[in-house]
């Protein structure tokens, strides 16, 4: 992992720009802005994907693997913390002396001095992020925005909009969310996580204070979370706007209904209106508060913003169906932290009905694992009917002794509930030959485990049913 120099200075001009790691889900979405804004785009990724495809076919020159041949015209190099430092177009660009400039340093220089709304938060911000963009679009809007995920509804994670406005999500995860100037400041919620950047939970929240503090016009913030109610106390923001279940939030949400997608009664000034959300899950009922929360910031009213809402179809890999086999349905979520597993459980639950939640959990990352074993068990042995556990998927970690994903299956309760099988293909025909018809199978993880979807379809379709 590099942690990112912020420090280093931005060149005034880009004309070229290599891309280290361009198939990831922001580093392709902030590549299509470069292009939009007519600069040369390169960039290469470890393997091929859809989204190298689709940037090729909109004009970059892609490559799989990784090589400093591929440097030949960049005058700048951008990057994620998540290469490492002996990658060789990473060494060639320190060697000739390019811009190298982290994902971060990128955006804020694309988003140069335009009014920016930054969603932040441990989770939900890039479904938040995504339903302030529909939302925005359907009042008439055309914002620029770059998202972590791609936005159902318009089939992208980024664009180039005509309006002054700029939507992002921010990035928590290395401290780089405090590098925007930004106007709006959103907190979806404050769960200690990515402590082997932070080093501490009080570095964690301090980093989240002054996130809220150095906005320039308004922090809206969760009035129900734990960890946002800590920032909110720190604050000394002149302009603070909650949202929750509170009594006393600004943006009060009540009655939520999670029958088919999610309703709910939001009350403001006053005035309460019914909203009613495609998307499923009392989470989403409570991040589409938060928006509305945005959106009567920016300046729209109550009513217009909740039927703004309603269109929201979702953002690829949150809760996200690809297919049906056998009468099993299969979907995947992109949950990699015990709040967001819990999160996406509650909701699989509600579309199931009677059916019955298999879940397929892929842990993310040897530290996480290592320190939350424990609660990835609790919640999955509580909310699913039967986990199948795979091993860790590492990122930009070593492998550590003893952890693997068999930490979590033994930390179960009842060992019943739980399978560890680090083979994939094994995991997928063990998964066809427990599911029966109506059940509801959900792959979770922020790794690859979504490529492990079409095996479970393809062993559903070989194996009778249970």
């Amino acid at each position: 992992m590099i942690r990112p120099d912020l420090t280093l200075p931005l060149p005034e001009t880009i004309t070229s720009a290599h891309f280290i790691g361009i198939g990831g889900s922001g580093m392709s979405g902030l590549a299509r802005m470069f292009l939009d804004a007519g600069i040369r785009v390169s960039g290469s990724d470890r393997a091929d994907s859809d989204n190298l495809r689709a940037l090729a076919a909109a004009g970059a020159t892609v490559h799989v693997g990784h090589d400093a041949a591929h440097l030949h015209d960049a005058d700048a190099v951008i990057h994620t913390g998540a290469i490492w430092p002996e990658n060789p177009e990473f060494v060639t660009a320190k060697e000739r002396g390019l811009h190298l400039i982290h994902r971060s340093q990128a955006l804020h220089w694309l988003i140069g001095g335009r009014r920016l709304v930054s969603v932040a938060g441990a989770h939900g911000k890039t479904t938040s992020t995504g339903m302030l963009v529909t939302a925005l679009h359907a009042l008439g809007a055309d914002p620029n925005f770059v998202n972590g995920g791609v936005i159902e509804q318009l089939g992208a994670s980024s664009s180039s909009g005509a309006d002054e406005l700029f939507v992002i999500e921010a990035d928590e995860s290395d401290g780089t969310f405090l590098l925007y100037d930004t106007s709006v400041a959103v907190i979806t919620n404050v769960d200690p996580d990515h402590l082997d950047f932070f080093g501490s939970e009080d570095a964690f929240y301090d980093a989240f204070v002054r996130f809220g503090d150095d906005a320039r016009e308004a922090v809206v913030i969760s009035a129900d979370d734990p960890g946002a109610q800590r920032v909110r106390a720190a604050l000394s923001h002149r302009r603070v706007v909650t949202f929750g279940r509170a009594a006393d939030a600004d943006l009060r949400i009540s009655d939520i209904d999670t029958a088919g997608g999610a309703s709910a009664t939001l009350h403001h000034s006053g005035e309460s209106v019914r909203m009613r959300l495609a998307v499923p899950g009392a989470h989403n009922a409570v991040n589409a508060a938060g928006i509305v929360a945005v959106l009567l910031t920016l300046g729209h009213g109550l009513e217009e913003s909740a039927r703004a809402l309603e269109g929201f179809a979702g953002t690829v890999r949150r809760l996200e169906q690809h297919g049906v086999a056998r009468g099993v349905h299969v979907f995947d979520d992109y949950s990699h932290h015990p709040t967001e597993v819990r999160a996406a459980l509650e909701a699989m639950r509600g579309v199931a009905g009677e059916g019955r939640v298999i879940a397929i959990q892929q842990p993310h990352t040897y530290s996480r694992t290592q320190h939350m074993y424990r609660e990835f068990a609790e919640v999955l042995e509580e909310l699913a009917d039967h986990t199948v556990m795979l091993d860790v998927y590492g990122a930009r970690e070593d492998p550590v002794p003893g952890v693997t994903g068999e930490l979590v299956s033994g930390a179960f309760d009842d060992p019943a509930k739980v399978h560890y099988v680090p083979d994939w293909q094994e995991a997928a025909d063990y998964t066809a030959q427990i599911a029966r018809d109506g059940d509801y199978v959900v792959t979770l993880g922020c790794g690859n485990v979504y490529q492990l979807i079409p095996q479970v379809l393809d062993s559903l379709r070989r194996t009778p049913g249970a």
